[in-house]
């Protein structure tokens, strides 16, 4: 029997959440948080709505999984996240401890990577998943902003 739980299939769930920050007028970055195939974190950016410049997907997703958990460490999960972490949400993932994080499009310019922030040395890292889908819809995001 074919495996649907793939990076692809939760990538699409993170999609949905984008979506939905998309039209609340948040920038469209959707996360999730899986263990055992089990979702048991699904977020976006929060950032306009709660006026918290930290309220991005990926410390949203953090604080629901580990209260979803009832511990701060994110062992055994995966984060599904639309756009590369930030160097603020890389510091967050690396206190996690979260063991894989899996992201779509790369952010050339805000990214972790860029801005030489450091992920746990135990985290794997898959990216590109689903890396256009997830670059569209930020880009069309910002086009219509600017107008």
């Amino acid at each position: 029997m074919e495996n649907i739980f793939t990076h692809e299939y939760y990538m699409k769930k993170a999609l949905q959440e984008a979506q939905a920050a998309f039209d609340k007028g948040e920038i469209p970055v959707g996360a999730v948080v899986v263990i055992d195939n089990r979702v048991i974190a699904k977020t976006h950016n929060l950032t306009e709505l709660l006026n918290d410049v930290t309220a991005h997907a990926e410390m949203q997703a953090i604080t629901s999984a580990a209260n979803f958990l009832g511990g701060k460490y994110l062992t055994n999960c995966t984060l599904y996240v639309t756009l590369e972490p930030c160097q603020m949400c890389a510091g967050a993932l690396y206190w996690s401890q979260i063991p894989h994080i899996v992201f779509g499009a790369a952010d050339e310019q805000r990214g972790y990577r860029a801005m030489g922030a450091k992920l746990h040395p135990k985290t794997q890292v898959t990216n590109g998943v689903m890396a256009e889908e997830c670059g569209l819809l930020v880009k069309e995001f910002f086009r219509k902003r600017r107008g």
